[in-house]
Order: C-alpha cells, then structure tokens, then sequence
C-alpha cells in the first residue's frame, strides 16, 4: 500500500460522512486563494513537513500524518479503556489529517533542498489552515483542534478538549521521534564519514542508528555507503 493509499485509508476511518466527505475535499485539492490569487504548493506525496526539524525530506509530510494518525488512535485507546474517557474518534482522525495540511503550499524545492514560498514567508501554515477551515464551514470543535495542534507553549493556545490534547501529544511525540532520530544519524554520518547525507530520510535514518549499535563505527560506514550506493542507483 502506498503512502497515498494509506492517507486515504486513514480518512475513511472518519464515520460522519459529512465530515468524512468534507476532509477528503480539501486533501484531495489543498490550495488556498487570498485576494484573488490562488496558491498551490508540493504535492502531498512529494512534500516535507518541516524544513530542518522533522520529517524534512519528499514524502515527509504524508509520513507524519499517518504516524500521527496511528499514535492518536492508541491514545483514544488508553483514554478509554485505562481512564475511562470519552473520545470523539471522527474529530481526533480529520483533526490529525488536517492540522499541516497548507504546510506543502509554504515549501518549494531548489537546488537539492527546501526552502520557503512567498506564501509562507508571510502566513504561516497554522493560520492559512485555521482561516480555510471557517471559511469552508467546519465544525468549530475541529477548528480548535487545529488551532491548539502546536500546544500554548509553541502555538497560539492550549488545548481545551480531549481530541485536542490527543491530536497535539500525537503530533508532538511523532515529530520528536524523527527529529530525534535524524539529528542522530546525521551525527553518525558525519563523524564517521565527515560528511551528511542531503535530505536524509527517516528509514535511512534508522537503519544508520541501528547500524551504530550493531556494529559500531564500521557499521555506519557500510550503511552509509550503502545508502549513496542506492540513491546512486
């Protein structure tokens, strides 16, 4: 299954078909016009979701949404069957779909490597995402959602509902695990070869680490040449 085919497995999830239907409209065209102009970015497929923290190579963008999505049921999970909670599972799945979806439109791709539209210079993702989910008439419980995704400390608020705090912990924890695991490889990279390897990818990424602790220094020589034998290839 590809990563396109498992996005739109993760939609299907979404029981209110209202609602269902309205996700699967923006995802499967997600541009924004301002004054007239309409933006488009990367496609989803192709796109990051970030430029240096995480997830910051093509394809990036639909991994973090589908391990967000699989860390997000998990918490619905230990919220209901640990604590006994409540959680509205449709509003925690189009929650996590949503939350980055503009971020392909503030990303371009030039000379091996990603920078910043206009676009993005000048709105930053959370707000074009926020101003197209009122304007398009979703539900105000999703909108908070998306608006606390970031948390209050790096966003414009905490969250102050379940399915947000999931959707926000969600994303957080997967955003930490690849940026983690990425700074880690690009480390080993360098001291063991003297150079990184451009826009390092997250099973790259482990199989370097893992390669350190399997066979030390020699390992992440072999798995990075190795990596450069196949992108050669």
């Amino acid at each position: 299954m590809t990563k396109t085919q498992r996005l739109e497995s993760i939609i299907k999830l979404i029981k209110n078909r209202k609602l269902r239907g309205k996700v699967t409209e923006i995802v499967s065209n997600p541009q924004i016009e301002i004054a007239g102009t309409v933006y488009t970015g990367l496609s989803l497929e192709d796109s990051p979701a970030g430029l240096t923290r995480h997830h910051s190579y093509p394809g990036g963008f639909t991994e973090h949404v589908i391990a967000t999505a699989e860390i997000s049921m998990k918490l619905c999970d230990v919220t209901e069957k640990i604590y006994g909670g409540h959680v509205d599972r449709d509003l925690v799945l189009a929650g996590v779909v949503l939350h980055d979806i503009f971020k392909p439109l503030t990303y371009k791709f030039e000379r091996e490597s990603y920078s910043t539209t206009i676009l993005g210079e000048r709105v930053d993702h959370l707000t074009l995402v926020t101003a197209e989910l009122i304007r398009r008439g979703f539900p105000f419980e999703l909108i908070h959602i998306v608006c606390a995704h970031h948390g209050g400390q790096a966003g414009p608020m905490w969250p102050r509902t379940v399915e947000a705090l999931i959707c926000h912990l969600a994303d957080s924890a997967d955003s930490q695990l690849n940026g983690e695991v990425l700074r880690a490889a690009r480390y080993l990279s360098r001291r063991a070869t003297g150079e990184e390897l451009p826009l390092l990818r997250s099973k790259e990424a482990f199989e370097i680490v893992n390669s350190k602790k399997a066979e030390g220094w020699q390992g992440v020589r072999k798995t990075v040449g190795k990596i450069r034998r196949n992108r050669a290839s």
